[in-house]
């Protein structure tokens, strides 16, 4: 599994450019909102998801959007969603819980994780996300996050929020 400074190395491969700040460990939105100050850009909530046939899904969405779970399994084809397991998380996608993110993917090579996103993130500013621990954030303009996507081979399907 890679670190967040493996992940930086590789970002600066492919040409993507990210601002990174540290802070105190964030859990939660409503943790990250009361420390990220003013941060410009879109802020998110990871879900990594799974159904009954071990399928496995990390849904990326604005931070304040509600998400139905079992409209968003219908949505997907998925069926009954439920929350990953911490195991599952560390073992597919690298890292604890509370530092779940889009970045993650670096560490599914064997994409046995489906990707999901908001399509309300294709607008405005740039991405805020955990760099695969939750004592930072970095933000990546969105075209960069899709070039990083298609770099991991993860296709995004977009989904328009609420459901």
């Amino acid at each position: 599994m890679h670190s967040p400074q493996q992940l930086f190395d590789r970002l600066q491969v492919l040409g993507i450019s990210h601002h990174t700040v540290e802070h105190p460990p964030v859990f939660t939105v409503e943790e990250a909102k009361a420390l990220r100050g003013n941060l410009p850009g879109h802020h998110i909530k990871n879900l990594f998801l799974r159904n009954k046939k071990e399928e496995m899904w990390l849904v990326v969405a604005l931070e304040d959007r509600a998400v139905d779970l079992k409209r968003l399994g219908d949505v997907l084809g998925a069926g009954r969603l439920s929350f990953g397991s911490p195991d599952r998380l560390r073992r597919h996608l690298g890292v604890e819980p509370g530092s779940v993110t889009p970045l993650a993917l670096i560490n599914d090579p064997a994409h046995d994780v489906r990707l999901a996103l908001d399509r309300g993130l294709a607008q405005g500013g740039p991405v805020n996300a955990h760099p695969l621990v939750n004592t930072m954030t970095s933000a990546l303009a969105a075209e960069a996050l899709l070039r990083f996507f298609d770099a991991t081979g993860h296709t995004p399907r977009w989904l328009d929020f609420p459901l």
